[in-house]
């Protein structure tokens, strides 16, 4: 093999095990006892938990069925969760229901969750149908966010970032130190120099605990392993202790979800991520460093996230290479003349080099959206509205479960979205005032409200209308602060809008662009309280910048009209992109370099 070089942003380092870095480093006190082990810690323990075909098993918990019934989850004509014993019998999600049932007569099938017009949550039905039904996938995102609760209830220590909604990442570092100090005390023992290498690490039996997976899996598959295992090292320690913390965790969550999880154990996440699927279901499985080189090398690389694309095909074709190994010969030098600088991270991950953090999300999304791909598109505005009450619906439901663990929750805006076909999408927007009694008619009436000026009526709408694609979200959702009394917090104080600093009138406030005094629509009593006065004080301002919008357009000449203003702004044409017939030279876009221009967007 060549030797790799020591160019680029990234510099290799020593210690190379056949082309591998980092495979067997000198550890030291001073690794052990970093007080923040960050992603080059060569004591790094990092896991990728996956939940066993998970909207099946969440549909076998919610039904209390026997785990070992074959078991589908249906989404109209298709197939989007198999569970393990009706993989058995050669199901796969490619399989239309018919077909399924025929390989296995007593298969138990579950339509997803749907919510319809008029019902304030989804519902399960045996025939739902996709033109006045939509899909929702809340029971299984709120069974996502109880099994995270226990990972953060027995390790509360690890660092964890959800991944997707049945995937986690865990970083087990500081936890898995804590406890190699204090099961083995010559590590706490520390010397004057932190630089002195640790002793020899003690064996370690793995037992029915975890998969480990072999030094040279190829050799293994012909029968016993013949070849001689590595001596153990601290890392291998940590690993084993991380593998103690995943199998309780995985234990804690059976017995009280009812839910069996897979797990790969390794020293970053994209390794936690290949060795999470060498053993299936119900199990987890440990990747050494001593085995990555063995574990890596057969791999076809296509198959690694950001190389099966554009990408993955120019590497294939310009090295003739399908397999991790083919490319071990390449030098990161000759790499990066041909793919550019950046592809030194191509270089690393080949050799299984991941320096990406694990970071936990905010529990907070600051958006919200439901949105329906429509079977039949919508050629009226009357025929819209059916749409938009169902997602409302969702909104209303989601909105209702994040203010049960966030209270005060609220959106300051709400969005709608249409796409026609593939015409460019169109969006509009406004603020979304506060109720205190929030519904699914206050959110349609407010997308209602939006719907109209997005696509008219039935008398003013175009004759060739044809909407295929409707989205209604929030936006700008936060919640109150600390110290802030009640939802005024969210919007300007309406109490003191005048230029003198003092309080204008508490039935209104004044108009920064006439000086007109804004008041609600209905007069209020002296002793209503902030949230409805301020409620009201958003309605009447809406009212008040449309009167403003029409007043603007009957002053614009008829070859023009200004935007909505609730609506998205939209991008100016620069001067510079002006016509050539103008005498202005059409600015040209800078083309992507190096890898970047096997990720543009079109």
């Amino acid at each position: 093999m060549l030797s790799p070089s020591r160019k680029g942003k990234e510099k290799a380092v020593d210690n190379d095990v056949d082309g591998f870095l980092d495979i067997n480093p000198i550890l030291t006190y001073r690794h052990l006892h970093a007080k923040n082990p960050g992603v080059r810690s060569p004591f790094r323990v990092v896991a990728l938990c996956d939940s066993d075909a998970f909207y099946a098993a969440c549909e076998r918990v919610r039904l209390k069925l026997d785990p070992e019934l074959p078991l589908v989850v249906q989404q109209w004509d298709a197939l989007i969760a198999v569970s393990y014993p009706a993989r058995k019998f050669g199901i796969s999600r490619m399989d239309k229901i018919r077909d399924a049932k025929q390989k296995c007569p007593d298969l138990v099938v579950v339509h997803v969750a749907t919510f319809r017009e008029g019902d304030p949550e989804p519902g399960y039905w045996p025939n739902p149908n996709t033109l006045t039904h939509k899909v929702s996938l809340d029971h299984y995102r709120r069974e996502s966010a109880k099994i995270i609760a226990v990972f953060k209830e027995i390790i509360p220590e690890a660092e964890i970032e959800k991944a997707s909604i049945d995937e986690a990442f865990v970083d087990f570092s500081i936890p898995v130190r804590n406890t190699l100090l204090e099961r083995y005390p010559i590590l706490a023992e520390v010397p004057e120099d932190l630089d002195t290498p640790l002793p020899p690490a003690p064996a370690i039996d793995w037992g029915d605990l975890s998969a480990v997976v072999p030094v040279n899996p190829e050799a293994d598959e012909a029968g016993p392993s013949t070849t001689p295992e590595p001596a153990p090292t601290w890392h291998d320690v940590a690993l084993s202790i991380g593998a103690e913390l995943m199998a309780k965790v995985r234990k804690e969550v059976l017995e009280r979800l009812g839910y069996t999880m897979s797990a790969g154990i390794s020293r970053n996440k994209f390794l936690a991520k290949l060795s999470a699927s060498y053993k299936k279901p119900n199990s987890q499985s440990v990747l050494r460093n001593a085995a990555i080189p063995g574990y890596l090398r057969p791999m076809q690389f296509r198959k690694i996230r950001f190389l099966g694309g554009k990408l993955g095909k120019a590497l294939a074709e310009e090295y003739d290479a399908s397999t991790v190994g083919d490319l071990h010969t390449i030098s990161l030098d000759e790499m990066q003349r041909k793919f550019g600088e950046e592809s030194v991270w191509v270089w690393e991950v080949l050799r299984g080099i991941d320096r990406s953090e694990v970071k936990e999300k905010s529990v907070l999304n600051k958006s919200m959206l439901a949105s329906k791909n429509l079977p039949r598109p919508v050629t009226k505005p009357s025929e819209g509205i059916h749409w938009l009450r169902v997602l409302a619906s969702e909104l209303a439901l989601r909105l209702h479960e994040a203010r049960e663990t966030t209270p005060g929750l609220w959106p300051k805006t709400i969005v709608l979205h249409t796409r026609r076909g593939w015409q460019a999408g169109r969006s509009r927007q406004q603020a979304f005032p506060f109720s205190r009694n929030l519904t699914a008619d206050v959110v349609s009436s407010a997308g209602e409200k939006l719907w109209r000026e997005s696509v008219g009526t039935d008398a003013t709408a175009p004759k060739d209308m044809k909407v295929t694609h409707i989205m209604l979200g929030f936006s700008g959702i936060a919640a109150l602060g600390a110290g802030q009394a009640g939802i005024e917090g969210f919007f300007t104080n309406s109490n003191s809008n005048s230029t003198n600093g003092e309080p204008s009138d508490n039935q209104g406030e004044k108009c920064t662009r006439c000086g007109a005094q804004i008041k609600p629509l209905q007069e209020l009593p002296s002793d209503v309280d902030d949230e409805t006065r301020e409620a009201a004080m958003v309605g009447a301002r809406l009212e008040h910048e449309d009167w403003h919008f029409a007043k603007d357009l009957a002053r614009q000449p008829p070859t023009s009209s200004p935007s909505p203003p609730h609506s998205s702004p939209k991008k100016r044409k620069s001067s510079s992109s002006s016509d050539a017939g103008n005498g202005k030279v059409k600015k040209r876009k800078k083309e992507p370099v190096g890898i970047a221009k096997y990720f543009a967007k079109k």
